[in-house]
């Protein structure tokens, strides 16, 4: 039977299953890893599931605002000028961000802190980690100590695959995998969320790949495109010139809008039947995720690929 706590979950029959049973046989696992892609629906069911441990329909808007006293949720963050910041807080103030969001040690501390004390009104206190894939390794040996002895609590790692973590955290935690999501299940989300539109744009959905979130930053992320550049990336460069031209204006782009780029090349490369051009853009990722200068980078790819 499923928990009428999940009923805003759509597509995901098989983790509401394993949660509502756990529920209904009282038998809460110490730490769970949601294992999916984002945007399939691990965060909201994190959600539902933490409302139900936490007391149900009366604790759904203290879980929804984050401010039940029981619940810890931990999301990745930027250092800026000292202190961390959120991505939704980067982006509202207009921060460059030069490297992706992580779990940081100090997050790892204060859930060790949070968890010192006894839940103050439910029957244990709830964690929830988003992008665990994120923590560095000292991170993720600080929070394998948490795991081995988390007391009157209950863990949720939100990674996207089980090999993403650390072996050692896999193997404390209950796996819920999440899968990706039908088209039919795509559109009553977008629907649900006044946002069809979206289901309108081919290129949108193709790169969503069963995933809401992928749909909505794709559009988000072609929207910062210059319309142009976007044309003119919808072909391999044609000569060395071109390939140049390209890789100076990719890399006035910001660091995630260049990542993302990453996906929509290989996307549309593999449309093009030019498969072995992808592990030349992994490379590119692999360089610009450590830092590398932007504009070389993307020189030394476009004339890879240019035709």
């Amino acid at each position: 039977m499923v928990s009428p706590a999940f009923a805003s979950v759509i597509g995901q029959t098989q983790a509401v299953t394993l949660l509502s049973q756990a529920i209904a046989r009282d038998r809460i696992a110490p730490a769970y890893l949601f294992a999916g892609v984002p945007g399939v629906g691990r965060g909201l069911t994190a959600r539902c599931f933490a409302t139900e441990l936490l007391g149900g329909s009366p604790a759904i808007d203290r879980v929804n605002q984050g401010n039940h006293p029981d619940l810890l949720w931990v999301e990745p963050t930027y250092l800026h000028q000292g202190k961390r910041i959120s991505a939704a807080e980067a982006t509202e103030m207009n921060v460059k961000r030069k490297a992706a969001p992580q779990i940081r040690l100090e997050q790892i501390r204060e859930i060790t802190v949070f968890l010192s004390r006894p839940p103050l009104e439910a029957k244990r206190s709830i964690v929830v980690i988003e992008q665990a894939e994120t923590m560095a390794e000292p991170a993720a040996n600080g929070l394998l100590k948490t795991l081995e002895e988390p007391g009157r609590a209950t863990m949720i790692l939100i990674a996207p695959s089980v090999e993403s973590l650390l072996p050692t955290l896999v193997s404390r935690c209950q796996v819920i995998p999440f899968i990706r999501l039908s088209q039919a299940a795509i559109a009553q989300i977008l629907q649900r969320n006044g946002q069809t539109e979206l289901f309108q744009l081919s290129d949108v959905m193709t790169l969503a790949q069963g995933s809401v979130s992928s749909a909505i930053e794709a559009h988000q992320q072609l929207e910062r495109i210059p319309a142009e550049l976007q044309k003119e990336l919808l072909q391999p460069p044609r000569s060395p010139r071109q390939a140049l031209e390209l890789a100076r204006q990719v890399a006035q782009l910001d660091l995630e809008t260049q990542l993302w780029l990453i996906d929509y090349l290989q996307q549309r490369y593999w449309q093009l039947g030019r498969p072995k051009l992808l592990q030349v853009l992994e490379t590119t990722r692999r360089s610009l995720q450590a830092f590398a200068q932007a504009r070389l980078v993307w020189e030394v790819t476009f004339l890879q690929i240019s035709t």
